[in-house]
């Protein structure tokens, strides 16, 4: 496993959202705009919804989003105690396989966060 294995992921996953969004730019800019009011503040404040963002990605089993709302909750200031205690949620919910994904999150997070220091 690469070292950069989210962040390339990152790279490559918006790229290809880019060309995604040249061929259906509604239906894109509706689901960009969909993410931005799920995730401001409210009730619960932006970091708590990308945290439950990323418990989602890791039930889901869902690379691109686990790797997306890692990098998120970085640049939002979130401490690997509160990734770690989301993931935790996680593999309560989702047993077995969201502990095997949860490692996943785990290691997009560190990566995110060494990139960042």
């Amino acid at each position: 496993m690469s070292s950069t294995q989210y962040q390339d992921a990152g790279k490559k996953n918006m790229s290809r959202m880019k060309e995604l969004a040249a061929a259906i730019p509604g239906v894109m800019k509706s689901f960009q705009e969909l993410g931005k009011a799920a995730i401001a503040d409210g009730a619960l404040d932006g970091k708590t919804k990308e945290l439950i963002a990323l418990a989602l990605g890791v039930a889901s089993r869902c690379e691109g989003c686990v790797a997306f709302h890692a990098q998120m909750l970085v640049k939002l200031g979130a401490t690997r105690a509160e990734v770690m205690e989301t993931l935790g949620v996680a593999i309560q919910m989702g047993g077995g396989p969201s502990m095997m994904w949860a490692l996943e999150a785990m290691t997009a997070f560190d990566e995110f966060s060494a990139a960042k220091a």
